[in-house]
C-alpha cells in the first residue's frame, strides 16, 4: 500500500511516486488510443526565426502550420526562443537559429541536429525521421502560445502521476517518477517529466530502447544549473535548470541520446 510522509517546507518539495495507485486501476492494461495512434516525430523539432530576428522573414509571431503530408503543428516565435509542439504530441520542442548558406536559417535541437531551414525568401523546410530530405509546410492559420504555467505542489504530483501512467502503460510495467522541485522550477519539472514520458514511449518503438528500457527502474527529476539527461544504474535521472525557462530541461532526443539511442 502506498504511504505518503508529511511535505517538506514550502520552500521545496519532495514528491515521489513509488508505486502509484492507479497501476491497480488497470494502468498495465494495453496502451490507450491517443499512445496507440501513430506520428511524425522530428529529429529533434521545428523552426523558425526568433521574435526581433533580421533572418528569413516567417508567419505571425504564433501560428498553426501543416505539411502536405498531414503533419500539423504550432510555432511560436514569441518568447525569444522558438518553440514547436505536433499536434499529436505533448512535447514542445526548444530550437536553437543558426545562419545557414545562401542566407538561410537553420534552427537545431539540443544536439545540435538540423531540424529545420527556413529560406531567405520565406520558405521552411522540415527534417523528419520518415522524410530526411526534407518537408514543406505552409502557414494555415492562428495559434496559441506556448507557455509553462506555476504549479502547486499538489498539480505537481499530478504531473507526475500522468507521466508515470503514460511510460507505464507504454512500457507495460510500472515505471514510477520522483522530484525534488521547488516552486520556481515546479511548472519545468513538470513539462520534464512530460517529455520524459515522451522518451520513454518512443523507446517502446525501437528494438535497442526496448533492451533499455528493460533495465530502467524509474525516473528521477533533480534541479541544476544545467539541463541534462543521465541514464545509470536503472533510473533516468533529468536535471532542469528553472532559470533557463523551457531551454532548462532535456528534450526526448536527448534523452534517448543519454540512453544510447539514436
Amino acid at each position: 500500500m502506498l504511504s505518503c510522509g508529511p511535505p517538506d517546507p514550502p520552500s521545496r518539495v519532495g514528491l515521489g511516486l513509488l508505486a502509484l495507485a492507479l497501476a491497480a486501476g488497470g494502468i498495465l492494461a494495453g496502451p490507450t488510443a491517443a499512445l496507440a495512434q501513430a506520428t511524425t516525430l522530428p529529429r529533434g523539432a521545428l523552426f523558425g526565426p526568433p521574435a526581433g530576428s533580421s533572418g528569413p522573414s516567417a508567419g505571425p509571431p504564433v501560428a498553426r502550420y501543416v505539411s502536405e503530408t498531414g503533419v500539423r503543428f504550432t510555432f511560436d516565435r514569441s518568447q525569444g526562443v522558438p518553440l514547436v509542439k505536433f499536434d499529436r504530441s505533448p512535447e514542445v520542442w526548444v530550437l536553437r537559429p543558426q545562419p545557414a548558406p545562401r542566407g538561410d536559417v537553420l534552427y537545431l535541437n539540443d544536439l545540435g541536429e538540423p531540424i529545420l531551414r527556413a529560406s531567405r525568401t520565406g520558405g521552411l523546410t522540415v527534417f523528419t525521421t520518415d522524410r530526411p530530405e526534407g518537408l514543406a509546410v505552409a502557414l494555415s492559420g492562428g495559434g496559441q502560445s506556448l507557455r509553462m504555467t506555476a504549479l502547486g505542489p499538489q498539480q505537481l504530483l499530478e504531473r507526475l502521476a500522468m507521466a508515470s501512467t503514460r511510460a507505464t502503460r507504454a512500457a507495460r510495467r510500472l515505471i514510477p517518477f520522483e522530484a525534488d522541485a521547488s516552486p520556481a522550477s515546479s511548472a519545468l519539472t513538470a513539462d520534464a517529466a512530460m517529455v520524459a514520458a515522451e522518451a520513454i514511449i518512443r523507446m517502446t518503438r525501437l528494438a535497442d530502447g526496448r533492451v533499455i528500457l528493460g533495465g530502467v527502474e524509474r525516473v528521477r527529476l533533480v534541479e541544476g544549473r544545467q539541463a541534462r539527461a543521465m541514464v545509470r544504474e536503472g533510473v533516468i535521472e533529468i536535471t532542469v535548470a528553472p532559470g533557463q525557462g523551457m531551454s532548462g530541461r532535456p528534450s526526448s532526443d536527448r534523452i534517448l541520446a543519454a540512453a544510447g539511442i539514436r
